[in-house]
């Protein structure tokens, strides 16, 4: 008997090369988003599901312009929404379902770090809100606010972890875990990377800068003693 699972909708944030990028038909499919929560406001493609395609799958070797493996593209809004997506209908886009496979029909594909539940679910939010191209969204970010597990945690598993987790992340640089960031911030990597200093490798790559707010949120915290709180 097959389970559905009402997952919630919450906001969760070198370069890999994908083993395999083969779509194969997907099994027997068991999860399905949250309906949008009332009076909740639409999840933003610009901010929201855009960088988690970017840092996730648009990568090389994979769907990014260059390769584009099976034809897939998943840059930009354009190229992710011709690829077997059902606006309005999560539970019929491929790309969706692809998100709970296992094995070799899993994406991201293993060794890469899985997608958490939460940003599952935004996907399948924004899909069943009929995947509109919202950009400009207003956003509520405070830079006063900078705890590691409400706003920094959620910047690198959006972002970051694509690239930085797994059993081969790039650079040696693991972003997933609260220790892995702790060191990158004490040696001042994390910040010289987001804020594009001179010497650093400009972080994240494949999508746009983070925010003015979102730099200060991660300066705020390092310059507080990179805790983990």
């Amino acid at each position: 008997m097959k389970q559905v699972f009402y997952l919630p909708a919450m906001l969760f944030a070198g370069i890999l090369l994908f083993n395999s990028c083969t779509h194969e038909p997907p099994v027997a499919f068991t999860a399905s988003p949250a309906p949008t929560p009332g009076g909740a406001a639409e999840v933003c493609f610009e901010s929201d599901i855009l960088p988690l395609f970017q840092s996730r799958c648009a990568l090389s070797g994979c769907h990014d312009a260059t390769t584009h493996q099976n034809n897939y593209m998943f840059d930009s809004y354009a190229n992710i929404i011709r690829n077997d997506l059902t606006p309005g209908n999560a539970t019929t886009s491929k790309i969706y379902q692809v998100l709970f496979e296992t094995g070799k029909d899993k994406m991201p594909p293993l060794p890469n770090a899985d997608l958490t539940i939460a940003q599952k679910a935004l996907i399948g939010r924004w899909i069943n809100e009929g995947a509109k191209n919202t950009n400009n969204c207003a956003q509520h970010c405070d830079s006063t606010n900078f705890k590691y597990a409400a706003q920094i945690s959620v910047v690198m598993n959006t972002y970051c972890v694509g690239c930085h987790a797994g059993v081969l992340p790039a650079g040696g640089v693991i972003l997933n875990t609260y220790t892995g960031v702790n060191q990158v911030a004490i040696s001042g990597r994390l910040t010289g990377a987001v804020s594009h200093a001179p010497g650093y490798s400009p972080m994240p790559k494949n999508t746009n800068k983070l925010s003015d707010c979102q730099i200060t949120q991660i300066r705020n915290w390092v310059n507080a003693g990179a805790l983990n709180n």
